[in-house]
């Protein structure tokens, strides 16, 4: 990770390249490979070329070899530009190339946020809202795991991160009242110094004049927590700022009642397997109970994800959860619901 420092109103504030805007790759130009012993410039017209050279020369080069060649790019050797060119390594370089219609989507923003309602069980009221990514209108289809996959593979994740936090924040600012909660996913591992990397969430909420209280942050299903320190962290700058952490996927095996206890988040989200078929299932339902008593000690709202049953819905009222989303209550939609839900 390349860090530059500049001096503000705070004194010294790191910069991060994983969270800066992503340069292009030109269709035909030049790069320049850099290694400890030596740089040479390649000419190539088209992007199919420069991945077919890089492909054979990921080939010839051992793990080891790989990790010391940098590519250079953007501006090589165009000493009048005061733009200075972009290095990245050369197997992130090369997946770029590889995934380029992808990258493009990623670092031209095509995506926006869809809006899944989050009941209060006992009222039956709308309590918040979970963005979701999902493509902008009039752009290609694609699946948000993927294009997180292919994020990560390239180096991107916490570009992408951070753009999907932002856009779920101005969509909200479009569509909802002030006083709903809105819940917003975080990959831990795309924030490498959250007084840093998380200054863009900020600095979005403030700039479309919304309470930072409103906004609530949870862990995404796909993220294992490895680092629960580093976690902490986050949660702490958060909470800093006056805004609520959530944890997700609670009981599905890496989200266990002891890293809760230890995170103690503001809402916890229990996992979509774990509510499906909870009302007819001995085993699920003790943990769930478990869940319940442990979020409880330390004043955590639960929430039940997944609910596609009315019998499922009417378990998690038994053990008194608060919260509920899923199916049953609405799909993810571009628009929030115009009515509260019919619950037969």
């Amino acid at each position: 990770m390349k860090f530059l420092t500049y001096f503000g109103l705070g004194g010294a504030i790191m910069s991060c390249q994983n969270c800066e805007l992503v340069p292009p790759i030109q269709d035909q130009g030049k790069i320049k490979l850099v290694t400890p012993q030596k740089s040479e410039q390649i000419q190539y017209t088209s992007k199919e070329q420069l991945l077919e050279y890089l492909n054979k020369l990921l080939q010839q080069l051992s793990p080891e070899e790989q990790s010391s060649v940098q590519i250079e790019f953007g501006n090589v050797g165009e000493t009048s530009s005061a733009l200075t060119p972009y290095r990245l390594p050369l197997n992130l370089f090369a997946a770029r190339i590889h995934h380029h219609h992808l990258v493009h989507m990623i670092a031209d923003n095509h995506f926006t946020s869809f809006m899944q309602p989050i009941m209060d069980i006992d009222s039956q009221n709308i309590f918040a809202y979970e963005f979701l990514m999902r493509p902008a209108e009039g752009q290609p289809a694609f699946q948000p795991y993927e294009l997180f996959q292919v994020a990560q593979q390239t180096g991107l994740h916490s570009f992408l991160d951070r753009s999907a936090r932002i856009s779920a924040i101005q969509v909200s600012a479009m569509h909802l009242k002030k006083g709903t909660k809105r819940f917003i996913n975080f990959l831990p591992s795309s924030i490498y110094n959250p007084n840093y990397c998380l200054s863009h969430t900020f600095e979005a909420i403030e700039q479309y004049e919304q309470d930072p209280q409103d906004f609530v942050f949870e862990v995404v299903e796909t993220e294992k927590i490895s680092d629960v320190l580093h976690l902490k962290n986050i949660f702490n700058v958060y909470k800093e700022h006056g805004i609520q952490v959530a944890l997700d996927d609670v009981g599905s095996g890496f989200s266990t009642l002891d890293v809760l206890e230890e995170l103690k988040p503001h809402f916890v989200k229990i996992d979509r397997e774990l509510v499906s078929h909870c009302d007819s299932n001995d085993k699920k339902q003790k943990l769930i109970a478990d869940i319940v008593r442990s979020a409880r000690s330390f004043g955590a709202t639960v929430l039940a994800e997944g609910v596609e049953r009315k019998e499922e819905l009417d378990f998690c009222k038994t053990q008194q959860i608060t919260l509920a989303q899923g199916y049953l209550i609405g799909k993810p939609a571009p628009l929030p619901l115009s009515n509260k839900p019919i619950l037969i």
